[in-house]
């Protein structure tokens, strides 16, 4: 069942960018979940629809586009939508949540926009929006495997101050943090891994891969930094699960790996429930 992941080039590419998508998600959303802003990866991964649907409508009238990858025009959109939703927040300083739903509905509406102008929904969109096993290149393996040398090399250097922002905004201010700057810099950060994700857990999912496996480690974690091992692990061991079952069961990814997370969420808070009750 696993040997099959090694025969085939395809597969073995989205082996790979399966491990590091269920590295690097559950990696930021920890933070997203800690500093309550979860929400945000829904509203970037709609914004991410546009620029693949833009990209794909580039592609149809203009063959020059063609051979572009999507992916790329999705993380300039979703990068895009990360410094308008800054942006946003300072214009909305007292009512910053409206920021959010502001982004979700422009990308939603823009996207749709784009579809219809390429006469609707077709194969390639569709991968985009629920994940392909089979459709993973080289050149996305190389752009993960980039994004994911840079979020944990900015991971280690920056730890202790995402860490003070995430608990004491105030005290971390006072201490000299540049918190605007920092909050830009992870925000961007974040559009460049739901872009990224995109191609194995799919735009509509990206999500739930970044805060499903941190809501499952947060009932069994008994402090930040195991936290973080637990949601790795757990977003690991679903998109591992998710990708071997989607393929031998042909599949959509993107729902296998958000049922499994799913499956482990419910396990983690029955178990954890008994452990404390007894």
């Amino acid at each position: 069942m696993i040997s099959v992941f090694f025969q085939y080039d395809f597969l073995t590419y989205s082996l790979y960018t399966g491990l590091m998508i269920g590295f690097i998600a559950p990696l930021i959303g920890v933070f997203l979940v800690v500093r309550r802003l979860a929400l945000i990866s829904d509203a970037l991964s709609h914004i991410t629809l546009s620029g693949i649907a833009f990209s794909l409508l580039l592609g149809r009238h203009f063959p020059t586009f063609a051979s572009l990858n999507p992916l790329y025009m999705g993380m300039a959109f979703s990068v895009s939508g990360a410094i308008l939703m800054e942006r946003l927040r300072n214009v909305y300083r007292y009512y910053q949540e409206l920021v959010i739903p502001i982004i979700l509905s422009s990308g939603i509406g823009i996207g749709v926009v784009f579809i219809s102008l390429a006469n609707g929904f077709n194969n390639d969109l569709f991968t985009y929006l629920f994940g392909s096993v089979v459709a993973i290149r080289k050149t996305d393996l190389q752009l993960i495997f980039a994004i994911t040398v840079i979020v944990i090399i900015l991971f280690i250097l920056f730890y202790k101050e995402l860490f003070y922002l995430s608990f004491d905004e105030e005290q971390a201010v006072v201490s000299g943090i540049p918190k605007k700057a920092l909050h830009f810099f992870f925000i961007v950060i974040v559009a460049l891994v739901i872009s990224s994700s995109m191609r194995i857990v799919g735009i509509l999912l990206v999500s739930s891969l970044m805060t499903l496996p941190v809501a499952a480690a947060m009932r069994w974690a008994r402090g930040f930094k195991q936290m973080f091992i637990y949601a790795i692990l757990f977003g690991e061991v679903s998109v591992l699960i998710g990708l071997f079952t989607s393929f031998h069961f042909d599949l959509a990814p993107g729902g296998v790996i958000v049922m499994i997370n799913v499956c482990i969420l419910l396990l983690s808070i029955l178990l954890t429930k008994k452990r404390n009750v007894s």
